[in-house]
């Protein structure tokens, strides 16, 4: 097995549909589907179930992704370390959340204009780490969201989102101007895999103890509203699909976006990252 084909699998994998796979690959449909039959050949076992309704994964499938994760965070550690060893002018950076913040994308056009000679190097990652992998030495800093255990870690504040609940457009409540926690209590909420960060389970279930499936990415918590009538919480501003609709939290503390990295860690491009970093999410134009 390559690891290119690990990697389409666990697109396929944490999003259920080729097509939206293959476009968060930056490929089309056909190799896709492709290189997962081949996979399933070596193998000799589905890996999915396809069907009209969509396509959901086999009880070797869900084995072969807990793998598949495990082998994939192993190789970016390594290309971490050798790049380190090499003396290359290269900086992994971890990003968890909405890939279109405008704050992001202004610091990627700031860095590119102005440290033309450094590899940025970008690790996407789901919701069970909000440190994006600091931890594990597979990124060098993250842009990420709060709280979660600083233990050993360094956080700069880059700006605060006000919280809104996520629902069904054709939930009662979906049509109230704002809402508070208290009305949402009798609801199912979505849930992070055991381990996740329980300050960041917290936060996303309004500070209370809550029951409900358990999701890894963005896409998931969204499917969960549509099919199951699950309630969540979106930091407001966000495209979201007409079928789903986002009331404003009037007694939910914001969200704080964060850059982060690992107490100690000298490296000077780090220090260069988060001044750029500060300047472009604090600018709102």
């Amino acid at each position: 097995m390559e690891l290119r084909t690990l990697r389409y699998f666990v697109a396929v994998a944490e999003e259920l549909h080729f097509g939206r796979a293959a476009t968060r690959l930056h490929m089309s449909q056909p190799p896709l589907s492709r290189a997962i039959k081949q996979l399933e050949a070596e193998l000799g076992a589905l890996l999915f179930t396809r069907s009209p309704a969509g396509v959901s994964l086999t009880p070797v499938g869900a084995v072969l992704l807990d793998e598949a994760r495990a082998l994939l965070d192993q190789a970016d550690h390594v290309r971490v370390r050798v790049s380190a060893a090499a003396g290359r002018a290269a900086l992994t950076v971890g990003i968890l959340g909405d890939s279109t913040d405008p704050g992001a994308t202004r610091l990627a056009a700031a860095y590119r204009r102005t440290h033309p000679t450094v590899d940025i190097r970008i690790r996407d990652t789901d919701l069970t780490d909000p440190t994006c992998g600091l931890r594990a030495g597979l990124v060098d800093v993250a842009l990420t969201r709060a709280p979660f255990d600083e233990t050993a870690l360094t956080v700069v504040e880059l700006r605060t989102d006000p919280v809104g609940v996520v629902l069904r457009a054709d939930d009662p409540l979906a049509d109230r101007g704002r809402l508070r926690l208290a009305e949402l209590g009798d609801r199912r909420w979505f849930q992070f895999p055991d381990g996740t960060d329980p300050l960041w389970q917290a936060y996303w279930n309004g500070g209370e103890r809550r029951e409900g499936p358990v999701v890894r990415v963005v896409h998931e918590c969204l499917q969960a509203v549509l099919w199951n009538g699950t309630v969540g919480l979106a930091p407001l501003g966000h495209d979201l699909p007409a079928e789903l609709a986002v009331v404003p939290l009037i007694d939910m503390p914001p969200s704080r976006v964060v850059a982060v990295w690992n107490e100690g860690d000298s490296n000077p491009l780090i220090r260069t990252f988060i001044e750029m970093a500060t300047a472009a999410y604090s600018d709102r134009h």
